[in-house]
């Protein structure tokens, strides 16, 4: 499991955001690019349900689960409140119906069905949720207790017994979790880029998307106002509590940005102050490429090897490497280094390609590596070879001797 670096805002930025929390970073590396009380801890509302997407998805992909599985609705979560209200008592749907519900129509019914589906219970499938959130590496005050966000006033008598106090998440936890669901499952956006869907083919209306500002919107004519290019995820979420929040992610020219929006007062203004997010990263941050494929680093064009017809071989870059950098950022800024790996391990005979070492790439406390690789064959030489250069070695060293 990989936990991105999440290096700090380069410059403070007054974006005049009417909400409690928000944080922007760049999908690939977990880079900030923007924040704003990013580590004030808040009810998220529905978008915890981004922790049990992930779990859901994690369960098929390990063979636990199958999307085909039949799921029944329990008696809790046919009364379950909130969003919704689609599954009644002892209904059953495949596991992939009820993940788009969850993931379409933010379904708390759905949600809880697949909860008790995956860890028998739901206050159990809390528990795995809080156990991923130490394996993400998110804050102490990183907390679940339930499958969709829910408070425990709203939960009533199926409130947890064991877990105590109310799911809380700050905007870079919640950054943090839909970077690993990205990461980890990017097919994820096939689903909540849908503007719309039947729950069942018999149904007389779809249920609609939460998320206003999706791309697939710009034709509708009730939302295209807030319909956004390249927007296709991830999740909203709404209660008294939390006021108005809304995790996004877009996709432009290439780059993938993730921005949160927490405790808004109004449905329409999360998605107003995401938007203002949003159009920050794209307008000021570009990907620049520091390094290209098959290329010299200037402070280890060579590398020494052992037991070879030749002394040396020669170096390049195996990838390229990019990072995202504020347009215009001067090139001192990139941090270019090298290093050989050690040289018990630079022995001939050496095949074009082989590792030869590492370059790495420093940008505002990010990081990103490459391997160096040999440019060239190095035959080995033979041990007549050897010997005449060992003598050669041993007197080149007694006579710097003496004259020392």
């Amino acid at each position: 499991m990989v936990t991105p670096k999440f290096a700090m805002a380069a410059e403070a930025v007054d974006l005049k955001l009417e909400a409690k929390s928000a944080i922007l970073i760049e999908a690939g590396t977990g880079q900030v690019l923007y924040e704003f009380n990013p580590d004030v801890a808040l009810p998220p509302a529905s978008m915890s349900k981004m922790m049990t997407e992930y779990l859901a998805m994690e369960a098929v992909k390990s063979g636990k689960r199958k999307w085909e599985d039949m799921v029944t609705t329990s008696q809790y979560a046919s009364d379950v409140i909130g969003s919704g209200g689609l599954l009644a008592l002892n209904e059953q749907a495949t596991l992939r119906d009820m993940f788009s519900a969850m993931s379409i129509y933010s379904s708390n019914d759905a949600s809880v069905a697949i909860a008790e589906f995956i860890g028998n219970t739901e206050e159990n499938f809390a528990k795995m949720m809080n156990e991923k959130a130490k394996q993400f590496g998110l804050s102490e005050q990183a907390h679940f207790i339930n499958a969709t966000g829910l408070s425990r006033a709203d939960l009533g008598k199926y409130a947890p017994q064991e877990l105590q106090g109310e799911t809380l998440l700050t905007a870079r936890d919640a950054a943090i979790i839909a970077y690993n669901i990205i990461k980890d499952f990017p097919e994820i956006l096939e689903t909540t880029k849908i503007p719309s869907k039947k729950f069942r083919e018999k149904d007389l209306s779809p249920m609609i998307n939460w998320n206003w500002m999706l791309a697939g919107n710009k034709d509708n004519a009730n939302l295209k106002k807030y319909s956004y290019e390249g927007l296709d995820g991830l999740k909203t979420g709404s209660t008294d509590d939390a006021g108005y929040c809304f995790t996004g992610t877009a996709e432009r020219n290439g780059v993938r940005l993730i921005s949160v929006v927490m405790g808004t007062k109004t449905e329409p203004k999360r998605f107003e102050e995401t938007r203002k997010v949003l159009d920050y990263g794209f307008t000021n941050f570009e990907t620049k490429q520091v390094l290209a494929a098959n290329s010299e680093i200037d402070s280890l064009k060579v590398v020494n090897v052992n037991k070879g017809i030749e002394l040396q071989v020669g170096v390049v870059t195996e990838g390229a490497i990019s990072l995202i950098a504020r347009k215009g950022a001067a090139p001192e800024e990139f941090k270019v280094t090298a290093a050989a790996i050690d040289e018990t391990k630079r022995v001939a005979p050496i095949t074009k390609g082989d590792i030869m070492g590492t370059a790495t790439v420093t940008y505002q406390g990010i990081e990103k590596t490459t391997n160096l690789i040999a440019a060239a064959d190095v035959v080995k030489a033979s041990w007549f070879r050897l010997l005449f250069r060992a003598i050669g070695t041993f007197f080149t060293d007694l006579l710097a001797g003496a004259k020392g």
